[in-house]
């Protein structure tokens, strides 16, 4: 959010400032004309090792209205294929939370065959066993186990190696109910005796309700089934609490955001816009 607010504060410098130009150009006797320009931006990693990109799947949960690693999934792939040089991969979106338990089940059995010499000797392995998995994911802090699936390097070469040694995106998403109650600052209209119309701000109290996405993407070498990098990000939108919005369209509203830093990360963008000159 803080990042929208710079770059809205950024808009408007410029934009006093080729006011200031023109005025001053006007009174000077000069000719304005605008020109268009492109500003490109470099991407944040090097991709240029990887032909293809697959977009394996997310742990996801917080709301049982929407497949959130479905919607991710094609959201991401839709986006790649018209913004990025990679070639995208069609398969299946991999359901990573079943995939994690089955990872935490073999750890767990083979923490305890090890673990069979003295009672001592057991104590000791079943206090270095993997934590239990949540059963369902509500909160940030449910997710929060399923990170060494990530880290498994070998689960991740392996599947790099069935899929020719992608870049592969993974990570996690939680899409959840939020509420919000205090004071909001609106704009009110109110004419004078005259009837002058004029807009005052006014702190008034509402309950408000939306949602929160908050995605980490994670960036995994699939020849080596390390992970190079990876991007957190944390948005919400909230309504007027008597205003009924369908889970998918704030989903969507608030991936919007999301996606340019997304694709920034994988590849190079133009930022659009426009100089005033004076001839």
């Amino acid at each position: 959010m803080i990042v929208r607010l710079k770059r809205t504060s950024s808009r408007l410098a410029l934009g006093v400032f080729a006011a200031a130009c023109a005025v001053v150009a006007i009174a000077c006797g000069g000719e304005l004309f605008e020109v268009p320009i492109e500003t490109p931006i470099k991407a944040k990693l090097d991709v240029s090792a990887f032909q293809r990109v697959l977009v394996a799947g997310f742990v996801a949960g917080g709301n049982d209205e929407l497949d959130t690693n479905q919607e991710t999934v094609r959201l991401l792939r839709s986006q790649l294929r018209s913004k990025s040089s990679l070639r995208v991969i069609d398969a299946d979106p991999m359901t990573l939370i079943d995939v994690a338990k089955d990872q935490n089940k073999a750890a767990a059995e083979s923490e305890a065959s090890a673990a069979r010499v003295s009672d001592r000797e057991v104590a000791d392995k079943t206090a270095g066993q993997p934590t239990a998995l949540p059963e369902k994911i509500k909160d940030q802090k449910d997710l929060e186990p399923y990170d060494r699936l990530f880290a498994n390097t070998a689960y991740w070469k392996r599947i790099g190696e069935e899929y020719q040694n992608p870049l592969i995106v993974t990570g996690s998403v939680l899409f959840a109910p939020r509420t919000s109650a205090g004071f909001v600052t609106r704009e009110t209209e109110v004419y004078d005796g005259l009837g002058r119309r004029s807009v005052i701000p006014t702190r008034t109290y509402m309950e408000r309700k939306g949602f929160v996405l908050r995605p980490k993407f994670v960036f995994i070498d699939g020849r080596t089934g390390a992970t190079i990098s990876s991007l957190s990000r944390s948005e919400e939108v909230l309504y007027n609490a008597q205003q009924t919005t369908p889970a998918l369209s704030s989903y969507f509203e608030l991936m919007d955001r999301i996606v340019p830093d997304f694709l920034g990360t994988l590849s190079s963008q133009k930022i659009k816009g426009t100089r005033i000159l004076l001839k």
